[in-house]
């Protein structure tokens, strides 16, 4: 098992994404995933690992990053420390990492005969599963798309994270992040950006539009995303493939940490169908 942990992206005048590769030398032409982690997430949160070395196992490359503003840091990636990247993130952005994440997978792997860069497979959590969406609805290089948990509306959840007018008069508005107790903000920037790319960040447009197979995966005991914004997705896309996982929450009955060397019961049955879905 090749895992090469905590690579830097550097990027000309924009900040570096921190990376993870998992992947097999015992399968030759591996599909390959890039897995998207959810709002105040990490590519290190919980059982993740476990999760992307027991997919590797079976044969698939799997990366994992964090997003360049989710206020980690190349030498701290797991408890917030650059608050000010945080505030400044956007989902504009997070679309350009994940661009630039797919461009480097192709020139990481485009000579490796263990890992077939043309199928490519986009994984998203909750908010990273929107991103994914739009982001397969966007670039043909994208063969297969996996949701776990996902959002189905970016609107509602810009436009509610306080009282507009006080937001945009203050410029910042602060949420609480239960793990670390740190007040996280948000620049008024992140509903500018919103509104200046409304169309583009629609991902009930995204979904309709899709033309590579969805499996969306959620649990029929999330109370922080509804199971009701699965339904929607697999309403606006009667091609996808909804499977319910039943009695999980929001992150499949892991948390973080996770000290146990082994998956829930819950989030082995979704690594079970993400390899039957991307070796399919």
């Amino acid at each position: 098992m090749q895992i090469e942990k905590n690579k830097i992206l550097h990027r000309e005048h924009k900040k570096p994404i921190l990376l993870d590769i998992f992947y097999s030398e015992e399968f030759s032409n591996q599909p390959i995933i890039i897995f998207c982690h959810g709002y105040k997430g990490f590519k290190d949160w919980g059982a993740w690992n476990i999760m992307a070395k027991s997919i590797a196992e079976a044969g698939i490359c799997f990366v994992k990053f964090n997003f360049s503003h989710n206020g980690g840091t190349m030498e701290n990636p797991i408890d917030f420390p650059d608050l000010e990247a945080f505030g400044n993130n956007n989902y504009s952005k997070e679309l350009d990492d994940l661009n630039d994440v797919i461009n480097w997978v192709f020139s990481k792997f485009v000579d490796n005969v263990f890992v077939d860069v043309s199928n490519l497979i986009l994984l998203g959590h909750s908010r990273g599963g929107g991103i994914a969406i739009i982001k397969t609805s966007e670039n043909k290089r994208v063969k297969k798309l996996i949701t776990l948990a996902s959002v189905c509306d970016f609107a509602k959840r810009t436009a509610t994270i306080g009282d507009l007018e006080e937001w945009k008069e203050t410029g910042v508005k602060f949420v609480i992040n239960g793990r670390t107790k740190q007040q996280m903000p948000h620049y008024y920037q992140f509903y500018e950006d919103f509104k200046a790319n409304e169309e583009r960040l629609n991902i009930e447009t995204s979904e309709k539009r899709l033309e590579v197979p969805h499996l969306i995966i959620h649990g029929d005991n999330d109370t922080s995303i509804k199971i009701d914004e699965a339904y929607a997705l697999y309403k606006w896309n009667p091609n996808s493939h909804l499977e319910i996982i039943e009695a999980a929450d929001h992150v499949f009955n892991t948390r973080h940490p996770w000290a146990k060397k082994t998956l829930s019961d819950e989030l082995q049955s979704v690594v079970t169908s993400i390899k039957r879905f991307a070796k399919n």
